[in-house]
This record gives structure tokens, sequence and C-alpha cells, in this order.
């Protein structure tokens, strides 16, 4: 009798569990929960894929992608930098208010994420390839497989000592999800070293050439800017093999159906006017999802959406609510009405990245507004962008007095305070229009935009600069490292020694 009561209890016990279980399954209309793949790349331009109309790319896993979900054609960034784009997704936060908003500085700890809610509410979250926003917010994954800033093993130093893997920061990929537990919604975070600096020759079967190479007008045409082209055009291919192989694997666990998938990358390609700038090339993002249980194939929606987006966006299709910290808006209408019309502009920012800077943007569908507050400094690219033929063909051809006037551009100094692009008429942002009369509207509107942007969000300047850590001329170091962020104290030191005094 005690056994039969024993075994009973055991019974109850295992069907309310199933039930919580299930519970913990659905959301707040008693759906059941999207698993949610989260695939960000590194330094990919917006229209670097067959998907958004390049000729020549290889990029078949992606293009289907699209094809089998929706392609978002106004989708940006909040800003142009690698680490302080992540912890703005993670947090859903203009980077101004991450306390990471320069490059290598770490998410502090007491920073609330969308991943900590999504884990605390049943799903099983988990993390793999380029992790890059610092220590603190790593227990916020159940499973974290970082490869590292740019997927190599660093010393004690900071040194890079050995590459990991084949260098894509894609490898694990597939067995963190392999390692899913069965009874659970899933969110992975799988973030590439692709198509980030430096590039390697054959790792694809078939290279492109530098016949498939399309340059924009603000690149000189010639032999060592095509090669850098084309193998950044390989590392995208190696990506899109990887995006393939997700794909493949949620269709082999019979999982894509209830699966959200949302490609994107961090900040633009990593070549001159592009990366650390606030131009379209720098800020505009791939921006691809798929959701066959709800997002019909093929769609493409105009919409603006932006990075601070994401976060309540996901919190919203898991059935939870936003948080007070949260600064995107959720935009989860439009995977089912892609006319719908959630924001009418977007705010972007640039600051320290290798060489410092500070500048702001509002871009809307029709136009562009940047505000330089440091005119004194060029628009210099990454320090990266040295290691490469294209800044290095361009350093010569300036020599030489064989530049255009827009491949000249991120030479310029002092920049002008303000910059207004028709980005309808002039794609490539080449004719600035801010001293224009006809203009004068439009930019007197978005100027004005602009400054309550900076006053809703409490952006502002910061109390002192921070010195540029490479040479703009050789992008040789100057012996000054910043990570992790010093301290205010130690910052003011730094800058007495480099002055001189």
């Amino acid at each position: 009798m005690k056994i039969f009561i024993v075994a009973f209890v055991l019974v109850l016990q295992g069907l309310f569990m199933t039930s919580c279980a299930s519970k913990k399954e659905e959301n707040k209309a008693g759906e059941e929960r999207p698993n949610i793949v989260f695939i960000i790349a590194d330094d990919m331009a917006w229209d670097d894929s067959g998907a958004y109309g390049h000729p020549y790319i290889q990029t078949p896993n992606i293009d289907k992608l699209a094809a089998q979900g929706m392609r978002f054609d106004n989708a940006f960034l909040t800003t142009s930098s690698c680490s302080p784009s992540r912890t703005s997704i993670i947090t859903g936060m203009y980077p101004h208010n991450t306390d990471a908003e320069q490059l290598h500085w770490p998410l502090p700890a007491d920073r609330i994420t969308f991943v900590e809610h999504l884990k605390k509410s049943g799903y099983w979250t988990a993390q793999a390839g380029k992790w890059h926003m610092g220590e603190a917010v790593k227990d916020r994954f159940d499973l974290v497989k970082d490869v590292g800033t740019h997927g190599f093993q660093l010393s004690p130093t900071g040194k890079k000592t050995a590459q990991i893997g084949d260098g894509s920061g894609c490898e694990n990929w597939v067995p963190v999800m392999q390692e899913r537990p069965e009874n659970q919604p899933f969110f992975l975070w799988l973030a590439a070293v692709d198509p980030h600096r430096p590039y390697s020759e054959g790792i694809i079967e078939n290279p492109h050439g530098l016949e498939d190479v399309v340059l924009p007008p603000y690149f000189p045409d010639t032999e060592e800017v095509r090669k850098d082209f084309a193998h950044y055009y390989n590392e995208i291919t190696r990506l899109d093999n990887y995006v393939g192989k997700v794909v493949a694997e949620l269709d082999a666990q019979d999982i894509s159906e209830n699966t959200l998938i949302l490609f994107i990358s961090d900040n633009g390609r990593p070549f001159p006017r592009d990366k650390t700038t606030l131009y379209d090339g720098a800020i505009k993002t791939p921006w691809i999802m798929k959701w066959p249980k709800k997002i019909k194939p093929g769609s493409v929606s105009e919409s603006l959406v932006s990075s601070v987006d994401i976060a309540p966006t996901f919190m919203q299709l898991a059935g939870l609510k936003s948080i007070p910290s949260f600064e995107g808006v959720d935009f989860s209408e439009l995977l089912t009405d892609p006319e719908k019309n959630v924001r009418d502009e977007i705010y972007a920012e640039d600051h320290w990245h290798d060489y410092e800077d500070y500048t702001r943007a509002i871009r809307t569908k029709t136009h562009k507004y940047i505000r330089n507050f440091y005119t004194d400094l060029p628009n210099t690219p990454s320090a990266d962008a040295f290691v490469g033929g294209t800044f290095t063909s361009m350093l010569e051809l300036k020599q030489k007095g064989e530049l255009t006037a827009a491949q000249l551009a991120c030479f310029d100094a002092p920049r002008p305070e303000e910059e207004l692009y028709d980005v309808v008429n002039d794609p490539y942002e080449l004719k600035n229009l801010a001293g224009s009369t006809d203009a004068k509207e439009t930019l007197l509107h978005l100027r004005a935009e602009l400054k309550r942007m900076r006053a809703i969000s409490n952006d502002s300047l910061p109390d002192f600069r921070t010195p540029d850590e490479f040479d703009r001329n050789t992008g040789k170091s100057n012996d000054f490292r910043k990570r992790p962020r010093p301290s205010k104290k130690e910052m003011e030191k730094i800058i007495r020694e480099m002055n001189g005094k």
C-alpha cells in the first residue's frame, strides 16, 4: 500500500512538473514561445550580399534566409564600433548610457540585459563566437563559448598567441546548438569574427576575383584596393557557410518552424569612410529575419528599425514585459505587417575607436544629418585599415594628388560642423547640403531632432578627450592603452603625460 501511495505521488509530481514546463514555453497569449537565434557578423556592410543586390558576392545561405523570411531595407545600428554596438544591443540602451561606449570598455555588472530576463523566464541561453563585452555579464548566459576578440587565444598580457579554429569564430555554433536541453525554449547569441581583419588566403574553395569587386565611388579603383575587397568578400562567404550550417541544424532537429532567426552585423565594412563613421556604409546593417510560423517568405520591410529595438522586441516575442532601461521600441508588428511604421528616425553615435571622435547623427528614410563635435579631427578609419591594401593605396595616391574629393574625405580637417545628405538621390552621401538654401527647412528640423534626442537620452560631451591610441598618418601605436576602461584619475594622468606636463 505504501509503495502504491509513493508511486502515485511521484506520478502526480511528474504531471505537475510537466505542466509547469509546458507553461514556461507559452507566452501570455497561450502560444508556444519561439526559440530565438541571433546571428551577428563582424564588420559587414549592409549591401554586401546577394540578398541586398550585390551581383557577384557568394552568399547563397544569406540569400536563402531572405527568400524564406523578411529583408529589412532601412535597418540601422546605434554606433559603428564593435564592442559598443554589441553592448548597446544586449542592454537595449544607446551606447552613451551603457557606460561602455568606447571600444573595448567592458559592460558593467550592474547593467541589465534582455538575456537574463529570457533566462529567468525559462529560456536556455547560450553564446558562441566573438564576445567583446567584458567578463561581468557572461553569467547572463547558461553557456558561453568565447573565442576572444579576434578569434585568437590571448596571453596574460593580451598578446595574440594562436588562432582558434579556422579564424571565423563560428566553429562552436552548431555544437552549442546540439547541447541545448530539449524541454526548454532557447536563445542563442552566435557571433562571428568574419569579416573582421586581418584577412588570410585560401579560406574558401572558390575565392572571389578582382572582377567580382564592386567599389563605392569613395574608393580609388586600384589593384590593391580590389584585392583587399576580394579578401573581405571571401570572409563573408565563409560566414555564409556557417549561416547555412545553423539553418541545416535547426532543420535536422525539426525545430525550424517556431525558431526565429535574426541576422545582422555589428557595424559596416572595415574600410575608410565606412566603419567608425556615421555614413550608411558604417551604420546601415543587413537585417534579415526568418520565422516560418509567423513571417511570410520573401517579405520586405521599408520601415525604419534600430539595433536598440532588438531587446524590447525579443522580450515581447518571449511574452515578457519591457523594462524601464530599454530605450528602443518593439517592432514585432512588422513581422506580420511589414508596412507598419514603428519609428520616424534613428539616432546614431560615434565615440573613441582607436582614435578620438565624438559625432552624432539622425537618419530618416530620406535624409541624414550629422553633427561633428570635434571638427578639428579628420575622419580617420580604424587602425586595422592600415593593414589592408586599401588605405595604403589611398595614402600613396594622396601624396601624388590623385584622389577625388570623395576619396579625400577621410583626410579632411577641419571637418564641417554639420553635414546633411539626401540619401535617396545621393546614397553614397557625397553632396553636403548643410549650406543649401533649398535644404534649410530639412536642416533646421533634423538639427532640432538631434538636440531633442540628446536631451531625452541624457547625451552630453565627455569631461575630457581620450588620446588616440595610434598615429593617424602611419597607424603605428602611440604606446597608449585603455583596455579596460581607466578611471578618471588615471585618464587625467595619461593626458598630462602625453601633453608633456
